[in-house]
């Protein structure tokens, strides 16, 4: 087999330069992945370089998953022995192995962002902070992005100053990682943290990674932060054989954390750097590519390069305009209808995109009305539904008993009957002991008080146990049916025979799948290391390229993914780019939106379709914005707004006259599809006195179905509700117009 055989110049020179530090600057679909893989082959085949010697990194399992599967087409023997994987993983496996050697068990939790939540509540109200001033999701956020940059407690204190406030969120972050540490938990950020603290500290450790993974390769090298490059660099730092590759116009996650100077700036970190830019797009049409290129074009903080393509030229750009959101969905709808009923393409070829998750509500209604089959990527994670986080902590207090937050919440699921009074009393015991939650229980008959509760605590922590002792002669899937047998948890869905308990159930059945999937695919498989791979599962990994239904996602969500057609919804100032990046001092701020927007624009294969609204209801209020500059960034001889947007009683549609000078293809005279002009709804909002529910209530809507009330903000005018429905996901509503029902 000839590795560089149907590669282009570039693509080529490339895969050979295969010593010292390079970066490859990949436009988007310019075939990075395959440039990728066929340098590790190269290595293996052409430089006699050990399979066990290569390390390849990118950013989520979905990709990684990906390489890995062209990598073991590609290099075959010897493939397993390649590390192919995410950040995350490959940091997990290395503390897996050595994070005794800092003070944690090897059998360590790693808590998901509800974890967190609940670590952070319980915090809040430990430091009696005032819930207005300190919210659970600022003070993670400002904990998350101290990691990213590796600053500690300590060094967050002494950074705070005279900062009462600043000071008041280092302690929190001293307790938070206090509480970790006690449950012998790490978050996500703590994952990357930990390992470069055991690198910096265990010299040993890191020269065995450093001889092990002699050539490293990096993916996406763009949306890596602080903490990422340290990782990077110190494991590249005996060898320097370090390859990157990424695309700087596609730095789209500085809210993460992500650096742009990271890939701006690796030539004056490698002076010697060699740099081989990738230009040739193998995705999209060539008039996709023109407009990608002259709005990324207006970016000052770039490297210059420009995308081209040996495909067709392709159809121009659709931009519509139109009265409202209502319409605008209404439109977008009726237009994949028809493309799938002429045949022209399926619904799994179609991606609606846009900023934020918020704009997904009118798409979903009116492609329910439709019957287009949709999903939504980054709506309610699979493992995020209540029955699956629950039969997943009793996997977690079986493998790691030391985490009190997986004990607590099924000390009483299926309901125990252990009253609140002694759940507190063992709570009190443990703190007063310095023990975990899970050893107060095991210590539960010398705690005054305990009285009735003392057989049913007992039960529970036998079975634990017993659990315990069995792990190394049950499989995982062995172990989830035995927990789902002896607590009778299913039993107790079957009992309640409503729709609702029929879909946990069958969330259920798919969960065993899942661990099925796991025992398959893995050589060695445990149930720690299922519960890593359930951990570090993320959004992305969700979409299925093989199922027939239209993809709704946030721009941030389609990195990485490419559609036959994709609508661009949203296009205006104030939604795209965001009004806080418009208004804002930091010119960054606007380029990293124009980023975005370049993501979007290239995520399109053979057509796009641009969309804006004259007015849009945002958080209850009518706002009137001008068509997004990124869409008058555009040239006019890219882009068809020759259409009228409305069907009007199958007469012809007419085109439309030149762009009005004040805005960009502004659409007047509309028609509604029913031939009538358009007509804003006019609502009146009777505000309720006092809502009959709050926040933890279980409430009923008449679509959505059943969930569990989150938030309650009363604005005004009206009530803001937050609801995670079972079913439908996450939801945020108006109370007059929501007509809950507490259940």
């Amino acid at each position: 087999m000839n590795i560089l055989e149907g590669m282009n110049p570039q693509q080529k020179e490339a895969v050979e330069y295969t010593e010292g530090p390079l970066l490859i600057l990949a436009g988007a679909g310019s075939g990075k992945t395959r440039v990728l893989t066929h340098r590790i082959a190269y290595l293996i085949e052409n430089k006699g370089v050990k399979p066990y010697h290569i390390m390849a990194i990118t950013f989520t399992n979905k990709a990684a998953q990906e390489m890995r599967e062209r990598v073991d087409q590609i290099v075959e023997f010897g493939s397993e022995s390649i590390w192919v994987s995410t950040f995350h993983s490959s940091c997990v496996r290395i503390l897996r192995r050595f994070i005794d050697r800092i003070g944690y068990a090897n059998n360590f939790t790693i808590y998901d962002t509800d974890d967190q939540k609940t670590v952070m509540k319980h915090l809040i109200k430990k430091l009696q902070l005032d819930t207005k001033l300190y919210k659970e999701r600022s003070l993670m956020s400002a904990i998350s992005s101290a990691k990213n940059e590796m600053i500690l407690p300590e060094q967050f204190e002494k950074n705070a100053g005279l900062d009462w406030k600043k000071k008041k969120i280092a302690q929190v972050y001293y307790e938070y990682q206090a509480e970790l540490k006690k449950n012998n938990a790490l978050d996500f950020d703590d994952l990357l943290v930990k390992t470069v603290a055991l690198f910096q500290r265990c010299p040993d450790v890191l020269e065995f990674y450093q001889d092990k993974f002699q050539y490293l390769m990096v993916d996406e090298y763009q949306d890596t932060n602080m903490v990422q490059f340290k990782f990077i660099s110190l494991l590249a730092a005996k060898y320097r054989n370090l390859c990157v590759v990424g695309d700087d116009d596609q730095s789209i996650y500085k809210f993460r954390g992500a650096d742009i100077g990271n890939i701006l700036g690796f030539e004056k970190v490698f002076p010697d750097a060699k740099v081989i830019k990738l230009e040739q797009n193998y995705r999209s049409t060539q008039n996709i590519l023109n407009a990608a290129n002259e709005v990324i074009a207006n970016n000052e903080g770039r490297k210059v390069k420009r995308l081209w393509t040996e495909n067709e030229e392709g159809s121009k750009l659709d931009f519509r305009e139109f009265q409202n959101g209502f319409e605008e969905a209404e439109y977008v709808t009726g237009e994949i209808s028809r493309m799938v009923r002429e045949g022209q393409c399926k619904y799994g070829d179609v991606a609606v995109l846009y900023r934020t998750n918020a704009q997904s509500r009118l798409f979903e209604e009116k492609f329910l009305l439709a019957n287009v089959p949709y999903k939504i990527v980054g709506g309610v994670n699979f493992y995020a539904r209540k029955e699956i986080k629950d039969l997943l902590a009793y996997l977690k207090t079986i493998d790691n008993a030391q985490d009190d937050l997986a004990v607590q919440r099924i000390i009483n699921v299926p309901k125990r009957g252990i009253g609140a009074a002694s759940i507190s009393r063992v709570s009190v015991h443990a703190t007063e002991q310095d023990i975990n939650f899970y050893d107060a229980l095991l210590e539960a008959p010398y705690i005054p008080g305990i009285g009735r509760s003392l057989n049913k605590i007992e039960s529970f922590t036998n079975f634990i146990q017993k659990m315990r002792t069995q792990t190394e002669y049950y499989s995982v899937k062995e172990l989830l049916e035995h927990i789902i047998e002896e607590t009778g948890y299913v039993k107790e869905l079957e009992a309640e025979d409503t729709e609702e308990s029929k879909a946990r159930i069958e969330n259920i059945d798919e969960f065993i799948s899942k661990i099925v999937t796991y025992e398959e695919e893995n050589e060695q498989p445990d149930l720690s290391g299922f519960l890593q791979e359930v951990a570090l599962v993320s959004d992305i990994d969700s979409v299925d390229s093989d199922s027939d239904y239209v993809l709704l996602m946030t721009l941030h969500s389609a990195k990485g993914l490419e559609f036959p057609y994709v609508y661009l919804a949203g296009m205006e100032d104030g939604i795209f780019p965001s009004y806080m990046t418009i208004t804002g001092d930091d010119p960054g701020e606007l380029e990293e939106e124009r980023r975005l927007c370049y993501v979007g624009i290239t995520r399109a294969k053979k057509h796009l379709t641009l969309t804006s609204a004259r007015q849009r209801m945002i958080r209850g209020e009518t706002q009137y914005n001008k068509v997004s500059r990124f869409v008058r960034e555009l040239p006019r001889e890219l882009v068809d707004l020759g259409k009228d947007s409305y069907r009007d009683s199958g007469n012809k549609k007419e085109r439309m006259g030149e762009f009005p000078d004040s805005r960009f293809g502004g659409m007047t005279g509309k028609k509604s599809s029913f031939g009538n002009t358009f007509k804003p709804r006019q609502f009146t909002v009777t505000k309720a006195e006092k809502l009959k529910y709050g926040v933890g209530d279980t409430v009923r809507h008449i679509k959505f179905g059943v969930g569990e009330v989150l938030d309650i903000v009363d604005g005004g005018k009206d009530y803001e509700v937050t609801v995670k429905f079972d079913r439908a996901g996450v939801k945020k509503m108006f109370a007059s117009f929501a007509k809950l029902k507490k259940i």
